[in-house]
C-alpha cells in the first residue's frame, strides 16, 4: 500500500491518526525529531505527508517549503488556524489540501484517500518504482531509462525490485537469496553473483553503469 509521513508534536493525535491509517494497511512514520524533519522524510520516502502548521523549532510552511525543494510528494496541512488565511497560505506555500483541528477521522479518511487516488491511481497510472531517472514498470518486467527499455528475467527484475524499494538501503545477499528463490532449501550462493552481473551487464546497455554498488561483505545498494 502506501507509506505517510506525520508531522506532529501533539503524540496523543499523531498516534490517533497513525492507527486509523494503519487500519487500512498503509504504513505509517510520525516524525521523531521535529527540529529536522528532513533526514527522516528522505529515509521514509512517503507517498503523502500529513503536516501540522503549527510546530516547535520551525512551523510547517517552512518545512513544506524545505520538502518541496526536493519532492513533489502530496502534502496535506493541518491546524487548528483554520481560518482562511492560514488555508491560503498552507496552498500557496505548496501544500495540496487542508484538515482542520480538532481532526475529524471520517474527513482525514476521505481527504488522503481522495489525495492518494488522484496522485497515483488515476488514469490508469502504471505502478512503477524510479530511481535515479530508472523506472522500473511493476506490471510487465521492464525497465525504462533514457528513452530505452529493458526486458527483464524474473530473477532480473526481483533483484532490482528489492534494491530499488530499499534505496539508500544495504540489501545483504541473504536477503535477496530469500527473495529470489522462497521456495527452494538451499541454492549455491554463487547463483546470485551470476545472476547480479549478467544484470549489470544489462543495465549497461542502456547508460545505467554502477546503478548497483557491491557493499563487500554486506550486500547491494542502489544510492
Amino acid at each position: 500500500m502506501y507509506k505517510i509521513f506525520i508531522v506532529e508534536d501533539d503524540a496523543d493525535l499523531a498516534g490517533v491518526m497513525k492507527k486509523q491509517i494503519e487500519s487500512w494497511g498503509n504504513t505509517v512514520h510520525c516524525a521523531g525529531n521535529l527540529q529536522d524533519i528532513m533526514p527522516e522524510f528522505t529515509e521514509f520516502d512517503p507517498h503523502l505527508v500529513m503536516l501540522d502548521i503549527m510546530l516547535p523549532f520551525y512551523n510547517g510552511y517552512h518545512w513544506c517549503t524545505q520538502i518541496r525543494k526536493v519532492s513533489n510528494v502530496p502534502i496535506i496541512f493541518l491546524s487548528s488556524a483554520a481560518d482562511n488565511m492560514n488555508i491560503v497560505m498552507a496552498m500557496n506555500m505548496g501544500g495540496d489540501d487542508f484538515i482542520p483541528k480538532p481532526v475529524d477521522l471520517n474527513v482525514l479518511t476521505a481527504k488522503i484517500q481522495a489525495m492518494l487516488r488522484r496522485t497515483y491511481d488515476l488514469a490508469g497510472k502504471v505502478p512503477v518504482l524510479e530511481r535515479g531517472g530508472a523506472v522500473l514498470n511493476l506490471n510487465d518486467s521492464t525497465l525504462s531509462y533514457n528513452g530505452q527499455t529493458l526486458e527483464l528475467t524474473k530473477n532480473e527484475f526481483r533483484i532490482l525490485q528489492t534494491l530499488m524499494e530499499n534505496k539508500g538501503k544495504i540489501v545483504s545477499r541473504d536477503s535477496l537469496m530469500t527473495r529470489l528463490w522462497q521456495m527452494d532449501s538451499y541454492v549455491e550462493e554463487n547463483t546470485l553473483t551470476v545472476n547480479v552481473n549478467r544484470l549489470r551487464k544489462k543495465l549497461e546497455q542502456i547508460g545505467l553503469e554502477g546503478f548497483i554498488t557491491t557493499k563487500v561483505g554486506q550486500g547491494y545498494i542502489i544510492s
